[in-house]
């Protein structure tokens, strides 16, 4: 098999959470492999920085402000790469969020529909229109959902977070099945990543120490060692891969 079966050539990738971290990084890899992209997030001028390194590798991008708990904000971003590119023939559901760190008794239910909404309920929204543009088509697409390492095993102090991720690997594997077999449906699961997410986490000497202990490969990973991942799944290389939860973790969820 040559490398031309990872190539993204003609495809038209949008991804969700293109703004900053893993999103960023996935964007700039799938307009490495050839792919026009759409760049969404909720933050146009965090987005122009992603559109414009793409660009000047050569890439074809478009940056759309959006928010993907607004159907209304999902609907109109498929329009506009569609009016830009063409239909979309991969997306990837990266936008999420995680502001709680705590007890679970101490989680107020604001703050676990607000985690729920944009981690699960958005990539649903998104998940939604995309299946039903491919079948008004009759086309094949990918769909690559990104949980987290937190979406096959616990993490403690982390409930609504870890709830949010098990709900999209669930909704992964059930989509496989029903999509099949016009959109593949996989779940890329990453560990601990130098991101905005983890820096926290990176800055707490203790706590950064006990993790890498955890970690068989005693490192967070860099953005683009994900982002790989996201475009071995987009491509014609796993097109027989269909309802997986590819971990991307170091190890951490081998123990």
């Amino acid at each position: 098999m040559g490398l031309e079966r990872f190539s993204l050539e003609s495809r038209v990738a949008l991804v969700t959470g293109a703004s900053r971290g893993i999103g960023e990084a996935i964007a700039v890899a799938m307009a490495d492999a050839g792919a026009s992209v759409v760049a969404l997030a909720r933050s146009e001028e965090d987005l122009e920085a992603t559109v414009e390194r793409i660009e000047a590798d050569g890439g074809d991008a478009i940056a759309c402000t959006a928010d993907v708990t607004e159907s209304a904000h999902v609907e109109a971003a498929f329009d506009r790469a569609e009016e830009a590119f063409g239909s979309v023939d991969v997306l990837v559901n990266n936008a999420g969020t995680n502001p709680y760190f705590g007890a679970a008794e101490d989680l107020d239910i604001d703050t676990w529909e607000h985690i729920m909404n944009v981690n699960a309920t958005g990539a649903f929204r998104c998940a939604r229109e995309f299946a039903r543009r491919i079948d008004e088509r009759d086309g094949n697409g990918s769909l690559v959902n990104v949980a987290s390492v937190g979406g096959v095993v616990g993490l403690s102090h982390q409930v609504p977070y870890t709830a949010s991720k098990h709900a999209l690997v669930g909704m992964t594997r059930t989509l496989a099945i029903e999509w099949a077999p016009d959109i593949r449906v996989n779940a890329l699961a990453p560990g601990y990543v130098k991101t905005a997410f983890t820096k926290g986490v990176r800055e707490n000497e203790s706590i950064h120490e006990d993790l890498l202990d955890e970690i068989p490969q005693d490192r967070f990973a860099d953005p683009e060692e994900i982002a790989g991942a996201a475009v071995y799944l987009a491509s014609d290389a796993a097109s027989y891969a269909t309802g997986e939860v590819h971990v991307v973790d170091g190890g951490y969820a081998a123990h």
